[in-house]
């Protein structure tokens, strides 16, 4: 819907109605310079794939997602990447009991210090490649609850994480461990 509107740097959607909608796939992709955005009236009960949703947002310094209801989505590939400006998050409300691809959801977000995906149901996913792939300056990271026995491709998961340490990686899972290690 707004795919590659480079020069769009404010919009209000606070009337659009998305009720009926299942597919957000790219709908912001390449607003490069959309500094903040506000979703907090959008409906997303139906909505079933938000694949690259916010890619190469690369201004994005704020988004509200405190209504996104992501019950019924099962493709979140990608969804943040290039959003190289953005450093908070907040994805406590994410349901991701329904996800199979979270592929690329957070590569080249440079400026994300901090994740805490604790809530993230991941029993479903089968890809994590590339995942926080050039999340440089993430230097904590949260993923207690992360069951990777259903992934498959685990591939440069964390490659050039530079700022983080094996240390600060919140998990119970060894997978994700062997992952960090053979990607630094």
């Amino acid at each position: 819907m707004f795919f590659e509107c480079s020069s769009l740097t404010n919009i209000n959607l606070s009337n659009f109605d998305t009720n009926n909608v299942t597919n957000m796939e790219h709908m912001f992709s390449g607003c490069s310079s959309l500094t903040n955005i506000n979703l907090s009236n959008f409906n997303t009960n139906n909505v079933t794939d938000m694949r690259y949703m916010f890619y190469c947002c690369s201004c994005l310094t704020n988004i509200d997602l405190s209504n996104f209801n992501t019950n019924n989505v099962t493709d979140m590939g990608g969804m943040f990447s290039g959003c190289s400006c953005l450093t908070n998050i907040d994805l406590s409300n994410f349901n991701t009991n329904n996800v199979t691809n979270m592929a690329n959801m957070f590569s080249y977000c440079s400026s994300l210090t901090n994740i805490d995906l604790s809530n993230f149901n991941t029993n479903n996913v089968n890809n994590m490649g590339n995942m926080f792939s050039y999340c440089s300056s993430l230097t904590n990271i949260n993923l207690s609850n992360f069951n990777t026995n259903n992934v498959i491709n685990m591939y440069d998961m964390f490659s050039f994480c530079s700022s983080l340490k094996i240390e600060n990686i919140i998990t119970k899972n060894k997978r994700i461990f062997n992952q960090f290690k053979e990607d630094n």
